[in-house]
């Protein structure tokens, strides 16, 4: 009943996208992330697709030229008609600026016939006859919610509307845009020259557990205070958890009762007080995740476009899809993956921090502390990066009794986190000390949290 029609589709369509590509390369970057190649319906525009995607994934320039390079390379030029094909697409795009709508008639025909192809598979389960009911009706739910799950592709969201909708449930003055952004540790700014500096990678590593995320979003918070514009690719965490961090953090409410919702009058005063504040920040999160490099770059540029940019968080670094093919390795896909990184910093004149996991070797080790070869899965991190600078806790290893028959006169040094720069490009390499506030998700700077608690 159904293969006796065809298939939506609008070839016009196909070819206008792909010949506004050619017309302007960058124009990818409005449409990669509501497009995949399977969306084309004619074989010979999803390879030209996808070659615009690997020259994007490679940073190169796209237009006519550099397309069908790539694609004799892949052996696929003379199947999709040759150079001259290309000519032809290109001389029947109407304007490259309305590649948007083009991609969306694409998008639109793509789901149709996925909505056509769910429906003979639907039947098929209906005349199956199969004597369980509950299983059928499930895998007939779960063909067309893979369908709406495909295109459940999130974009950044403000911190405002994550925060509103946590309400409903239970003007930034100029800066300048070529300084550091600070990371609202001083001693770290110090260290970093003023500041995490525009076109860096930094990289932020630890074992599981020691506060990566926390730092990174402490940071983005900070940066953001400061009237920065902050993006937030959130690959683990979903924005919701992110939001109540921040919240726990600004609010100095335990963030375990904030989740149970155990809170007096007097935390929910501070609560609401810091809703006002953290709604204000120019803070944006991305929780889509197993995100690849290009699909990142592309909602980085629209914001850097959209709201403006000046500093980008990815949480974390190997959560992040490669783009397999024939970079099919896991180390060179991560290897591809930090150099695409430095080159987003670059691109956008933002400085981009990554939180990255380190190898269980520090375990085997004596005294614990990371060291530059512990970063997982690939030195092309080590070398890629501007900054990498490692997290640890020496309470994480060794107990109170144990320290005290080592180091007899030293104190415990509970909650405090050795902040080790063991890399700095442009710079001076050393530490700091911070201390972790478990119960806030918050780390602060040793000499202050101590004053604080001295004159408490």
């Amino acid at each position: 009943m159904y293969t006796d029609r065809t298939l939506p589709h609008d070839i016009e369509a196909e070819h206008s996208v792909i010949g506004s590509l050619l017309l302007d390369g960058d124009s990818l970057s409005k449409v990669s992330s509501i497009l995949k190649p399977t969306d084309f319906y004619l074989e010979k525009n999803r390879y030209c697709f996808e070659a615009c995607l690997d020259l994007a994934g490679r940073n190169e320039v796209i237009n006519q030229v550099t397309v069908a390079h790539e694609l004799s390379l892949q052996e696929k030029l003379d199947s999709i008609g040759g150079s001259v094909h290309l000519s032809d697409i290109v001389n029947g795009v109407p304007s490259p600026a309305h590649i948007l709508h083009f991609a969306q008639i694409v998008q639109r025909t793509s789901i149709m016939r996925q909505l056509v192809q769910a429906a003979g598979s639907i039947a098929n389960i209906g005349y199956e006859s199969s004597p369980d009911t509950n299983e059928s009706l499930n895998r007939a739910e779960e063909l067309l919610f893979g369908i709406r799950s495909e295109r459940g592709t999130r974009d950044f969201a403000a911190l405002r509307d994550v925060l509103d909708n946590y309400m409903a449930e239970s003007l930034q003055p100029d800066i300048n845009r070529l300084a550091p952004v600070q990371s609202g540790y001083s001693q770290f700014d110090q260290l970093l020259g003023g500041g995490m500096q525009r076109s860096d990678l930094l990289i932020v590593a630890a074992r599981p557990s020691l506060g990566k995320s926390t730092l990174a979003f402490n940071m983005a918070a900070a940066a953001a205070a400061n009237g920065n514009n902050v993006g937030i690719f959130s690959l683990e965490m979903s924005a919701e958890q992110i939001a109540l961090r921040l919240l726990s953090s600004e609010a100095h409410v335990d963030s375990h009762r904030l989740r149970l919702q155990l809170i007096n009058e007097m935390e929910e005063q501070r609560l609401f007080d810091a809703i006002g504040n953290l709604s204000d920040l120019p803070l944006y999160i991305d929780d889509t995740p197993f995100q690849t490099i290009v699909e990142m770059r592309s909602k980085a540029r629209r914001l850097q476009a959209e709201r403006g940019l000046d500093l980008i968080i990815v949480d974390y670094l190997q959560l992040i899809n490669g783009s397999g093919g024939r970079n099919s390795n896991r180390v060179q896909e991560m290897g591809e993956i930090s150099r695409s990184l430095k080159g987003m910093a670059r691109d956008l004149n933002v400085p981009v921090l990554a939180c990255s996991q380190l190898s269980r070797a520090i375990e085997q080790r004596p005294d614990h502390r990371p060291m530059l070869s512990d970063l997982r899965e690939s030195g092309s991190i080590e070398q890629d990066a501007d900054v990498v600078a490692f997290i640890h806790r020496e309470d994480r290893y060794v107990d109170p009794e144990a320290w005290e028959k080592r180091y007899p006169t030293q104190e415990y040094p509970a909650n405090i986190a050795d902040i080790i720069v063991a890399k700095h490009r442009n710079g001076r390499t050393g530490g700091i000390k911070l201390y972790f506030q478990e119960r806030f998700v918050k780390f602060e700077d040793l000499e202050i949290y101590q004053q604080d608690s001295v004159s408490a």
